[in-house]
């Protein structure tokens, strides 16, 4: 594991028992069909004919620093071995990787599912996100909690039922927006009890989640005292409140009033502002969905400095401009609407060349979907289209046709920064694997991907590299392009404190309190 992403994810995944059947349905190619078609079984328990004893053969396995030509040999869900030539008996399935790349399962670090948000929920439950995640290669993911009524018991409580049909497995992260007491002994319960270590801070959306300044500071306090990872969402709210009301007053009312009302100047003050403060706080931070170069540039400095800061680029910061949002059909352009904006061309080379550099750590999607209908409530108004675009099912073929493709990155790097390097393809791992083929090729489209939104703004995307098969808890859910997931078969993890990014805080704090020289002695006389 690289120790700079193991406040993500826990060293081994622990296997899935499955219970339940569930595939892509002929009537629906976005939703899914009955199980019987794949397992040749009338109910929905998986047969003892299914193997769950699988050889990979004869690829390149890839890990975070290393690759190999290698066989590789699931068993019971756990990785056995790795290595040339393995011969096994007729009752293995053998897939055959022979010029393909094989490699950990992704994990996408930040995603929205059945999230209610500006007047209405993310069209994406648990399970259709998950399952679109897995067509693309995703094996794990980390979605945000938003408390109820400022309860984070209760938003926990309402986030577990949501999960309970997830095809795959996932970890929580926490929203922050209010502060007293009780949200103060609750963080403790969520840490010590119910597996979060990370806390998310919205410096946006007045009036709805955004936290002013001696709340952020609460919270980044509290955050450093459990060992948990403080996390921002930098966008200036106050000054985005103006510039909206700006674009109104110049009768500015459509998708492009939503990126000139919070350019990236406010992202990059929002960055700098919270850099700051864990400075003076002395507690790490990760900066989600970096989307400008303003952003960037704080960030580079912060770890130059030798702060510990995280940036996480979204892939459509990566690869969109926001031209779109000028298009003159509304639900066109409606559908590029996210926050903090897609930005003007040359953003998104920048982050690919920090990304690239080690400037920023890891690809995540913030995959937040409505349809047509929902993004159309703000037809009349750019402030109430509800902000969010999808990423789960693209976001490894798209890394890998930008990245790697282009030389930017390495096959091992693609490794580090979409899984993170905690989920490897080792013995002794939990059997999360995908088969990668470099030669073939992919189209992205609203009408093929396995989401429940009617729109994709990768729409008509071309490009080289294919995950032809995904592997999760040691079951083939990938393949031939057919899926065949099951519902409740996903499982959460938990995830410990105090990860590296915590080491030697403590000598930090009593090295600045020695340096103090103070209280100074002084006669009362």
């Amino acid at each position: 594991m690289d120790p700079s992403m193991e406040f993500l994810i826990p060293l081994v995944l622990v296997l899935v028992l499955f219970s339940t059947l569930f595939t892509i349905t002929e009537s629906n190619q976005n939703q899914f069909c009955d199980a019987t078609n794949i397992y040749g079984n009338s109910g929905c328990n998986v047969p003892s004919s299914v193997s769950s004893k699988i050889l990979i053969n004869g690829g390149t396995v890839v890990n975070a620093h290393h690759k190999e030509v290698a066989d590789v040999y699931i068993e019971d869900g756990i990785i056995v071995a790795v290595q040339p030539n393995i011969k096994v008996g007729d009752d293995i399935k053998v897939i055959d990787a022979t010029g393909k790349f094989v490699m950990p399962g992704g994990i996408d670090p930040h995603t929205h599912l059945a999230m209610e948000f500006m007047g209405s929920e993310t069209i994406d439950d648990f399970l259709s996100g998950q399952t679109a995640a897995l067509a693309g290669g995703t094996t794990m993911h980390i979605d945000f909690v938003i408390p109820v009524n400022g309860s984070l018991s209760a938003g926990y409580e309402a986030y577990i039922e949501k999960a309970t049909r997830s095809c795959m497995d996932y970890g929580f992260h926490m929203a922050i927006t209010k502060w007293n007491e009780t949200v103060s002994e609750e963080m403790e319960i969520m840490v010590n009890e119910k597996g979060m270590n990370s806390f998310k801070f919205f410096l946006a959306y007045k009036g709805s989640f955004m936290v002013n300044d001696e709340l952020l500071m609460e919270g980044l306090k509290k955050c450093k005292s459990l060992g948990a990872l403080a996390m921002v969402h930098a966008e200036n709210g106050d000054a985005v409140f103006e510039g909206q009301k700006r674009m109104i007053e110049l009768g500015i009312t459509g998708p492009e009033g939503h990126a000139l009302s919070r350019p990236p100047v406010l992202e990059g003050e929002a960055t700098a502002r919270a850099i700051r403060l864990i400075s003076f706080v002395n507690t790490p931070l990760y900066v989600v969905h970096v989307m400008s170069i303003d952003a960037m540039e704080e960030i580079a400095r912060a770890r130059k400095s030798g702060q510990r800061v995280v940036g996480e680029p979204v892939v459509s910061g990566l690869l969109l401009n926001d031209s779109v949002l000028w298009d003159p059909d509304f639900h066109f352009a409606a559908r590029y609407v996210m926050s903090p904006p897609i930005r003007t061309p040359g953003h998104g080379t920048a982050l690919q060349a920090a990304l690239a550099m080690g400037l920023l750590q890891l690809v995540g999607t913030d995959h937040c979907t409505f349809n047509s209908t929902q993004k159309a409530l703000g037809i009349d108004d750019f402030r109430k289209i509800p902000n969010g675009v999808n990423g789960m099912e693209e976001r490894m073929h798209l890394v890998w046709d930008t990245m790697v493709v282009s030389g930017q990155i390495s096959v091992t790097d693609y490794v580090r920064i979409t899984s993170t390097e905690c989920n490897t393809c080792w013995v002794g791992s939990d059997a999360d694997i995908i088969i990668l083929n470099p030669n073939s090729s992919f189209e992205i489209s609203s009408k093929s991907h396995h989401y429940r939104t009617d729109t994709n703004v990768y729409e008509g995307w071309r490009g080289k590299g294919k995950v032809e098969v995904t592997i999760a808890g040691g079951r083939v859910v990938w393949e031939n392009d057919e899926l065949k997931v099951i519902p409740g078969a996903g499982k959460y993890i938990e995830m410990p404190p105090f990860s590296y990014l915590f080491d030697g805080i403590d000598k930090a704090d009593a090295k600045y309190l020695s340096s103090l020289r103070a209280p100074v002695k002084r006669s009362t006389t």
